[in-house]
């Protein structure tokens, strides 16, 4: 039996409809078809989709997130085939790595085809693709004849959504599918990799670490943009972020800098000790980078939810997946 649930809000004296959610991929393909949003699950985070070679239907994504058109999209697919029919080429070191490491939390920044409209590039003639490692989503890209544009399911610029409960609260009243895959695995968006004048570049830190890449292509070079222009998706410096203002530091100095606030404290590892007073989210006890990582988004939310003023935190170990994680923790510091 298909889960769903369809649940009716009243808000400012009107009845909104909360988007449905279950396991229909026919429902979501009909959807989806006829121009319309759904939220889908991949091993990151959840995406907003929509058809990627439809300006309508990728309009609804920038109105529902409320993102500026400036900041482009990610177009999903379900083969490496079906990504050479919107690109011209892929550089021999990308196309080894999406050989590598597709399906999974890589995006590769490639030329694209005129059919990619540029409402999805942001007027960029490069396209950022992947190939989701989720099977519910694979089989849903696998029977349409489209791409999917899917920007984390999120209002712009908050924490990304690693449930379908967390679509739901920040988007369900905007859209009426949420495609449910369970916990997202990996937490993190995914990495996005291109290539200029034969240089292989990292544009944005993510779920795939840069020795995994460098394992395969040799030494890269990492761009993180953090302007209002960017190159490729999530390289704007404020981004991430929770409603409540978010500190870096030592988390030991921090409490006593906002001493006297409501105080939740994201932190790595069981070596910090606080004041019972404050209000503790441990990524990962035993420090392990991948815990970390799927807890991140996860935390950050119920942080920002809680009973806090401010949220304070550290930086990781700047290696593996921490390097990833940091990055997301100085844009939702905005640093």
């Amino acid at each position: 039996m298909v889960k769903k649930r369809t649940i009716y809000v009243v808000a400012n004296n009107y009845i909104c409809r909360v988007a449905e959610i279950g396991k229909d991929i026919s429902k979501a393909k009909d959807f989806l078809e006829n121009e319309q949003l759904v939220a889908i699950p991949t091993e990151t985070v959840y995406g907003l989709a929509a058809n990627a070679l439809n300006p309508i239907a990728v309009a609804k994504i920038f109105e529902a997130k409320e993102r500026p058109t400036f900041d482009p999209l990610i177009v999903h697919t379900h083969s490496l085939n079906e990504v050479q029919k919107f690109v011209t080429e892929i550089h021999p070191a990308l196309l080894k790595l999406a050989e590598t490491f597709w399906p999974g939390p890589l995006t590769l920044l490639l030329p694209k085809k005129e059919i990619v409209p540029n409402l999805v590039t942001s007027g960029l003639d490069r396209v950022g693709v992947r190939i989701p490692n989720h099977l519910l989503t694979l089989e849903l890209l696998s029977q349409l004849n489209f791409p999917l544009a899917a920007p984390s399911a999120n209002p712009f610029g908050y924490i990304s959504p690693t449930t379908a409960e967390h679509v739901n609260k920040q988007l369900g009243t905007k859209i009426p599918y949420i495609l449910d895959g369970g916990n997202c695995e990996v937490g993190l968006e995914s990495t996005i990799v291109g290539e200029e004048n034969g240089e292989i570049i990292i544009y944005r830190l993510g779920g795939l670490s840069i020795d995994d890449i460098e394992k395969m292509v040799g030494k890269v070079s990492v761009q993180l943009n953090q302007s209002s222009n960017p190159k490729a998706p999530g390289q704007l410096k404020s981004h991430y972020a929770p409603k409540k203002p978010v500190y870096i530091g030592n988390v030991i100095d921090l409490q006593k800098i906002h001493s006297g606030k409501n105080i939740g404290a994201l932190v790595f590892g069981d070596d910090i000790k606080l004041n019972e007073t404050t209000t503790v989210k441990n990524l990962s006890s035993s420090k392990n980078y991948q815990e970390a990582a799927v807890n991140l988004f996860s935390f950050l939310r119920e942080l920002d939810e809680a009973d806090v003023d401010v949220i304070i935190t550290n930086l990781l170990p700047e290696q593996g997946l921490g390097l990833a994680i940091n990055d997301r923790l100085r844009r939702a510091a905005a640093l």
